[in-house]
């Protein structure tokens, strides 16, 4: 074998190495989009899941306790809803969940669930729902509300 058949051959095999590499690099990096978009995905999922689950208990605690809607620690305390949700604020499934009670002019009372992303790795919409409508709202760009469309 000459020196010039070697040196081409070694140039083919850098080459085709170069070239595998790149691949390699592109594939693993659509990968880590891919699954940073997943988490996304998964944690709005399980979020939706969340806030209908508060919702729910929200709504047996309001048949038990004189018609008045609890907080997330009545909740728990009551053995209704996860500990996943006690904290200052609640932090669950990469979102954090403020629950907000209050009385309206005719005496009875009233409740919002609002959740964020925890971080913009975590999520990317906004949720809202409360006791008047039970439709769940979200936004993808700002904290949700009443006015926001609904799922």
């Amino acid at each position: 074998m000459t020196a010039r058949t070697r040196n081409t051959i070694i140039v083919a095999v850098a080459v085709i190495g170069v070239c595998g590499l790149f691949v390699f690099g592109v594939l693993a990096g659509a990968a880590v989009v891919g699954y940073r978009k997943a988490i996304q995905v998964g944690n709005g999922t399980a979020t939706l899941q969340n806030i209908k689950t508060i919702a729910a208990v929200e709504f047996q605690y309001f048949n038990t306790h004189n018609r008045t809607f609890g907080t997330m620690e009545q909740l728990i305390h009551e053995q209704q809803l996860s500990s996943k949700f006690s904290g200052h604020p609640a932090v669950a499934d990469g979102y954090v969940f403020t629950l907000t009670l209050a009385s309206k002019s005719d005496g009875s009372s009233w409740y919002k669930i609002t959740a964020d992303p925890q971080d913009q790795s975590s999520g990317t919409n906004h949720f809202y729902l409360d006791s008047d409508d039970h439709l769940i709202r979200v936004n993808a760009e700002r904290q949700a509300g009443p006015s926001d469309p609904d799922m």
